[in-house]
């Protein structure tokens, strides 16, 4: 198939998304495919008269290094070669058209918050993920937690922030506080002691205008995948210093990340069984990752789902695959096949 993958853009998950983007290319070129990447920002600069000619052009793997700290967006606007105004870049929508399919590679809130969804719909364009609705709802973590209460489903207590409010609530320390549509722990804080609240709730103001405070919850991490309603697998998530922030998500070597958990079947169950029910409530399709807390209670505690969870060399959705026997090749297959069947 003629894939576009398309990756980057202006959040501050941009260099995740590149490096997720290199990895699925390569990948889906080694399995016959002709995939080309795409910066959904920076669109196309090179000419060609058709679209199609563009997945023949002679291909080299590539590889990208996440760095260890967040990318400078103002530099990246600075590059592109024609600023339209748009966060769509020149000649994207032209080539996404020409393709069978695209596979998103974004991450972030411009990339998973379902507005490029709901317009690659309107465009007619077939994408890996789900829906813009989907997508609208998992990326705001104060709706993901009203759902979640709805549907009878454990999560932290929280409250929602907004910028200019002339004093800041809280829900009592240790918290965590984070920008309320953020990505890759951008901007987010474990506040222990109340004189280091402010800081942390204007650091978070920096990335957007709501933030959302919720009582730390103590207990183990763990993820889950979940792919075409069902979980894959379970990994417990062991920082070596700090918490799971940008730099130990991305770094190698600075987490450790037990695949499978160590469980016990009756909790393994548990853990897939909540993971699936946060898919069904929050509308999700084809495929996702959800984050919990084990807490002391033995309850497993909601945190987030990611509906386009990163695909680096590093990431998690794809060391669960491994643990089912599948590679990173026919992960990027599967997720495409699930993808499918909204279409069908």
């Amino acid at each position: 198939m003629n894939i576009v993958v398309l990756c980057g853009g202006l959040s501050n998950e941009r260099e995740v998304s590149i490096s997720s983007g290199t990895g699925v290319m390569n990948a889906l070129r080694r399995r016959g495919h002709k995939a080309i990447l795409v910066d959904v920002f920076l669109g196309i600069t090179e000419p060609f008269d058709d679209p199609l000619e563009l997945f023949d052009r002679p291909w080299e793997e590539q590889a990208y290094q996440v760095q260890e700290l967040e990318p400078d967006l103002e530099k990246v606007k600075a590059s592109r070669a024609v600023d339209t105004g748009s966060l769509v870049g020149a000649h994207v929508l032209e080539v996404c058209r020409a393709a069978d399919f695209t596979f998103l590679a974004l991450h972030g809130e411009e990339g998973e918050n379902g507005k490029l969804q709901a317009m690659l719909d309107i465009e007619g364009i077939r994408y890996t993920g789900t829906g813009y609705l989907g997508s609208a709802i998992a990326m705001n973590k104060y709706l993901t937690k009203q759902l979640l209460l709805a549907a009878g489903l454990a999560t932290a207590d929280g409250i929602v922030l907004y910028r200019g409010e002339p004093e800041y609530g809280n829900v009592g320390f240790p918290c965590v506080v984070k920008p309320c549509s953020g990505g890759s722990s951008v901007g987010t804080a474990i506040v222990r002691e109340e004189a280091d609240y402010a800081a942390a709730v204007q650091d978070a103001f920096r990335f957007e205008n709501q933030v959302l405070v919720e009582r730390f919850v103590k207990g183990r991490e763990l993820t889950v995948g979940v792919m075409g309603g069902k979980a894959m697998a379970a990994i417990e998530i062991i920082p070596k210093d700090g918490f799971y922030d940008y730099k130990n998500k991305y770094q190698a070597g600075k987490t450790l990340e037990l695949c499978p958990a160590p469980l016990t079947e009756q909790e393994t169950l548990g853990l897939y069984r909540a993971a699936e029910a946060v898919t069904k409530a929050l509308m999700i399709e084809v495929y996702c990752r959800v984050d919990f807390i084990l807490d002391e209670a033995g309850r497993f505690v909601c945190l987030e789902a990611n509906t386009l969870p990163g695909m680096t060399a590093t990431s998690l959705i794809p060391q669960m695959a491994a643990v089912q026997g599948m590679d990173y090749g026919a992960l990027c297959e599967r997720i495409l096949e699930e993808s499918m069947k909204k279409y069908q």
